[in-house]
């Protein structure tokens, strides 16, 4: 028997109150040369659409909803911001290209282990043993 969670339609309301400890307050933006700028808190993501470069942007002292996509060159004053998102990025690719070839190598002991005990199982006849070992395969 399986249970499915329901939930009546009417009882589903968009959350309007902080939560405790986010950030209540948007402040104003910081002047710089006579432009109005708001400062960048972090870079969260980065994405490529029709060969333009976009990050998503957490601004400081803003929640969450106003993240925003902006593009490289409206960041061109937070350098510092870019380059530790950057460096982020490359260690963390590192470390996944070093989980996905930990895994690969794993797969190749599995598979091998696989044809170690077909041969147990189905017998191996000096090299003919590839061929019945494929035909038993494709008729289970």
């Amino acid at each position: 028997m399986r249970i499915y969670l329901v939930v009546n339609v009417s009882q589903i309301v968009q959350y309007k109150e902080q939560v405790e400890g986010q950030k209540k307050k948007e402040e104003k933006p910081v002047e710089v040369e006579g432009v109005e700028k708001w400062e960048i808190e972090k870079i969260l993501n980065k994405r490529k659409i029709r060969g333009v470069e976009k990050y998503l942007v957490c601004w400081k002292r803003f929640t969450a909803e106003h993240n925003s996509w902006e593009r490289r060159e409206d960041l061109g004053n937070a350098k510092a911001v870019l380059e530790d998102f950057e460096e982020r990025m490359e260690v963390e690719i590192r470390r996944q290209e070093k989980l996905d070839r930990v895994e690969e190598q794993d797969f190749r002991r599995g598979e091998l282990l696989g044809k170690v005990m077909a041969r147990m199982l189905y017998g191996s006849d000096n090299g003919k043993f590839e061929k019945k070992y494929l035909k038993k395969l494709k008729r289970n």
